[in-house]
């Protein structure tokens, strides 16, 4: 078992976010998981993730607030315990229109199979 406590968990920079925070929980720099990562981002109101795509699939998990996740075909406001995969090669944007902040987990393979 490699437990991350909450106390411990270490920031993380992600490219094209803003008015986010987030903490690595699992994987990538943190522990010995091989195949995902999980981290927490947390939203102040107005803050998101500009127009990106990923080559691997992501889900996200709203955890408190709200998160409206946009695709070039649709758009979903989440609320909490809310979640969506966002599957490999779609561009995505997300941002929280409200004027709370919100609380979001992402889990992400490393690889492709």
């Amino acid at each position: 078992m490699n437990v991350t406590y909450f106390s411990d968990a270490q920031p993380y920079q992600a490219a094209l976010h803003f008015d986010m925070r987030s903490l690595r929980l699992q994987g990538a720099d943190v522990t010995d998981v091989e195949n995902f990562w999980v981290g927490l981002s947390h939203f102040l109101p107005g803050g998101g993730a500009s127009w990106d795509a990923s080559p691997l699939e992501k889900v996200y998990v709203v955890l408190s607030g709200e998160m409206v996740v946009r695709t070039k075909n649709e758009e979903a406001t989440l609320g909490a315990l809310d979640s969506c995969v966002i599957p490999a090669g779609e561009e995505r944007e997300i941002v929280n229109r409200s004027n709370l902040p919100a609380s979001m987990l992402v889990v992400m393979p490393t690889k492709r199979d």
